[in-house]
């Protein structure tokens, strides 16, 4: 997959509009809602894969386990800057403590190769869902170019290093039946905090009773071309006992996101506001990430 850390720094600002893929309020609501999990969940599978690097004894693996590190570093960062804008709109703050009370009582009671093995569920899950925005440009067609380029970026990363976890957890002698055990795990779990951030952050939208906004939101994931139906399939090759990451072919779509990132303005002015030092805060600006 030839993972590649690619320090951006999107301008992720007031300009964004609340609804910012194009206009559509419960898709845009259900992307910020996947934001909210990341930087917690970033520093828990970095966590996870450094606590087993001693079993690593092959140099490419060590190399992409540098690169794996590097990249969730940088996501973490921009999903940090991205919360900061959905602080106007929606209560992040309660939500964010709840996601990382999750995360600290899996980190109290799993141990370490447990939580590595829920570490590879859930990159599963962040390389199948980078396939679906990557498949298909209309699922964020009309939406904002700093937002569009942040998360067609991100999908691209989560699938260069969907291998990372996985042969870590296998270089550190991971099971079978642990494997499955924490995906079951990680689905529940995941999936019902989806369901309840998603209701919570359409109620603080005024719109949680909309009918019209749930059928879109439904449309966007199941009916639409390129939504999430083709990936239930896949979700499930997961368990089977010869299951790689690699299997699930995606160097096509990494081959035409690399393409559209060299040749892409927004992606450009990104890596440059990276390397420029951040100028001091004007009254009412956002926070700088952390």
């Amino acid at each position: 997959m030839n993972p590649t850390v690619r320090n951006l720094r999107f301008e992720i600002d007031e300009g964004v509009p609340q609804y910012w893929n194009a206009g559509r309020r419960s898709v845009t609501i259900f992307l910020d809602n996947l934001s909210v999990f990341f930087p917690a969940g970033e520093r828990f599978f970095v966590r996870a894969v450094r606590a087993h690097q001693a079993f690593v004894k092959d140099e490419g693996l060590t190399q992409e386990v540098r690169a794996f590190c590097g990249q969730e570093g940088v996501h973490g960062r921009e999903h940090e800057r991205y919360n900061e804008l959905l602080r106007r709109h929606y209560p992040i703050e309660a939500m964010e403590k709840k996601v990382q009370a999750i995360l600290a009582r899996v980190t109290k009671r799993t141990p370490d190769l447990g939580q590595l093995g829920v570490t590879c569920a859930l990159e599963h899950f962040t390389a199948l869902l980078g396939s679906m925005l990557l498949r298909d440009p209309r699922l964020l067609e009309g939406s904002h170019p700093a937002m569009l380029a942040l998360w067609r970026w991100h999908a691209a990363e989560e699938n260069e290093h969907k291998t990372v976890a996985f042969d870590v957890y296998t270089a550190a002698g991971g099971t079978y039946p642990m494997r499955v055990s924490t995906m079951i795990g990680a689905t529940v779990i995941f999936w019902a905090k989806v369901i309840e951030q998603q209701a919570r952050m359409m109620r603080a939208s005024g719109i949680l009773f909309s009918l019209e906004e749930w059928t879109a939101l439904g449309r966007f994931l199941f009916v639409e071309p390129g939504g999430m139906l083709p990936l239930i399939r896949l979700y499930f090759e997961y368990y089977r006992p010869d299951f790689h990451p690699s299997h699930i072919d995606s160097n096509d779509l990494l081959d035409e996101w690399r393409a559209e990132y060299e040749a892409s303005p927004v992606y450009s002015q990104s890596a440059a506001a990276a390397r420029t030092p951040a100028r001091p805060r004007g009254p009412g600006e956002l926070a700088p990430a952390h």
